[in-house]
């Protein structure tokens, strides 16, 4: 969290024009977004959970409105219209949970699941839960305004949503709250099954939804929606080396994804469009953005050693090992189709013929690269020395999930 957020206010102070409206409102709005978040990953009560969930839905409101554009107002609104009855949700699932065990802690519900007794009412509560927080964390078929969000927002806020807070807001709500039903013990079977089933469907409606789209920053969305995904599917399973592979996907999303987004704001600021068909030979004229955005790209897709290859493979690995074989090779397809559009966009973007745009676009300043080449480097980093980082998320699943 504070990774992300440090990289997207540094990037911001220096990619913000002097003349926009409501600076210092923007600087406190990702101040309180952050807080939210540390108060939605450290809570031991789902009433905590939901309150530091609208905080954090109500500062992402403004933020993707923070340049006063129409497409950010657009994109807001669909935000607020559609996530709407996601909070409606979660409040009706806790209010069930309270009447019927008297207690929101997390561990009571932990206790209740474990206990082996009857607890319909319970599942039911926490099945309305989930529904809100997988809208809230924008999978399918709960997506539609995830591209309009993203594509509108104000292009660092797109990095900021995409790469942590549609992550913590939903899918961490999703992992922490199916490792408390005990799903590998095979308790609420069918809700974890649903689960799992709306994991895939995220993966496949993203990635081939990606696959059609002629704007880089769309494109990237539609592929978060895939990512969320894999995430999702794991949360579903909920074994212990799913439960690892998707908070180590989960880091791997934000470092990815952040790197994505930022450099589409260079793009943007260069290039003045993010239309893919406008653009084309940027390595000759942004090479940094331009090598960074591949080294994201190949671990987005799952390219080994980097590290969204591992976390894909202990995802699959988690599948087959359960006997969810037909997932683990579906799974394994969309990596293959993730890698598909990732080359279609370098060629359109990055590569292939020079065009007009790329010209007149200029390498954008070290101040604004400084943050993608740090992610970069981490994701190299998090691949080639996958032990070391296996080992301290394994602790992390341990102390926070299992």
């Amino acid at each position: 969290i504070y990774l992300v957020a440090l990289c997207v206010t540094f990037f911001s102070a220096n990619f913000m024009r002097e003349d926009m409206p409501n600076r210092s409102a923007y600087y406190s709005l990702l101040l309180v977004s952050v807080a939210a978040m540390c108060g939605i990953v450290t809570t031991s009560d789902f009433f905590t959970l939901y309150v530091f969930i609208e905080v954090l839905a109500v500062t992402s409101f403004a933020l993707i409105t923070a340049d006063e554009s129409l497409a950010g107002v657009e994109g807001a609104l669909k935000y607020f219209l559609l996530t709407f009855p996601a909070s409606a949700l979660i409040i009706a699932g806790i209010s069930i949970l309270m009447l019927t065990t008297g207690n929101l802690s997390f561990e009571s519900l932990r206790a209740v699941m474990a206990s082996g007794l009857p607890a319909g009412p319970v599942v039911f509560g926490v099945a309305l839960m989930m529904l809100g927080f997988l809208i809230k964390s924008g999978a399918a078929p709960f997506h539609t305004w995830t591209p309009d969000a993203y594509q509108g927002a104000y292009a660092p806020v797109s990095a900021h949503l995409g790469g942590i807070v549609t992550k913590i807001s939903g899918v961490y709500a999703v992992l922490k709250t199916a490792t408390l039903m005990n799903f590998f013990d095979g308790r609420a079977l069918g809700l974890s099954s649903g689960i799992m089933f709306l994991g895939m469907l995220s993966i496949a409606v993203g990635a081939l939804a990606a696959l059609r789209q002629k704007d880089f920053k769309r494109m990237l969305a539609f592929s978060s929606i895939s990512q969320v995904g894999y995430i999702i599917l794991a949360a579903g399973l909920a074994t212990p080396l799913a439960v690892i592979g998707a908070i180590f996907h989960l880091f791997n999303h934000a470092t990815f994804k952040t790197v994505l987004f930022l450099n589409s704001a260079s793009v943007e600021k260069a290039a003045g469009t993010t239309d893919m068909s406008k653009l084309g030979g940027l390595e000759h004229s942004m090479p940094w953005t331009s090598w960074t955005s591949v080294i994201a790209l190949l671990s987005t897709a799952g390219i080994p050693p980097l590290s969204g290859f591992w976390s894909k493979l202990l995802i699959i690995l988690a599948l087959w090992e359960s006997g969810f074989k037909t997932y683990a090779v579906l799974a394994l397809l969309f990596s293959v189709v993730t890698l598909a559009y990732f080359l279609l966009m370098q060629k359109k973007v990055f590569f292939g013929k020079k065009s007009a745009a790329a010209e007149a676009a200029p390498e954008v300043s070290a101040l604004l690269l400084a943050p993608v080449v740090l992610m970069s480097a981490i994701i190299v980093a998090a691949g080639l020395l996958f032990p070391y980082f296996y080992s301290y998320v394994r602790m992390t699943a341990e102390r926070i999930f299992l």
